[in-house]
């Protein structure tokens, strides 16, 4: 059973950047795909970005492009969520999750949520 944790949220000033991991435990993390969705206060949980299983290929939200940067690192389990430029509108609680086969936007598709961590963009 993969166990997923998150890190790396804080409160930060408009323009800034911070970085997320998400951390698994547990055995063959490689062989699944990661999202990371976020929810902001009173609104539904909405897609960020996502990577495949090997790292080579990765999928972002119109909102992320060009700012957000995922990587993973399969020898310490963890994948990495580089957000540059942060903006009011980023705020939420960031989740990361996990699927079989290839990568997906939807977040029925995920399992094994994380507890999340918060991001707090000032303006």
């Amino acid at each position: 059973q993969v166990q997923l944790v998150e890190s790396g949220g804080g409160l930060v000033q408009a323009g800034g950047s911070l970085r997320l991991s998400c951390a698994a435990s547990g055995r063959a993390f490689s062989s699944y795909a990661v999202g990371w969705f976020r929810r902001a206060p009173g609104k539904e949980r909405v897609f960020v970005a996502t990577i495949d299983r090997t790292g080579d290929s990765t999928y972002y939200a119109d909102s992320g492009k060009g700012r957000f940067t995922l990587s993973r690192d399969n020898a310490k389990n963890t994948v990495y969520l580089q957000m540059n430029s942060l903006k009011p509108e980023d705020t939420g609680i960031y989740y990361c999750a996990i699927r079989n086969g290839f990568y997906s936007v939807n977040d029925v598709a995920y399992r094994n949520w994380g507890q999340g961590t918060q991001v707090t963009v000032s303006s």
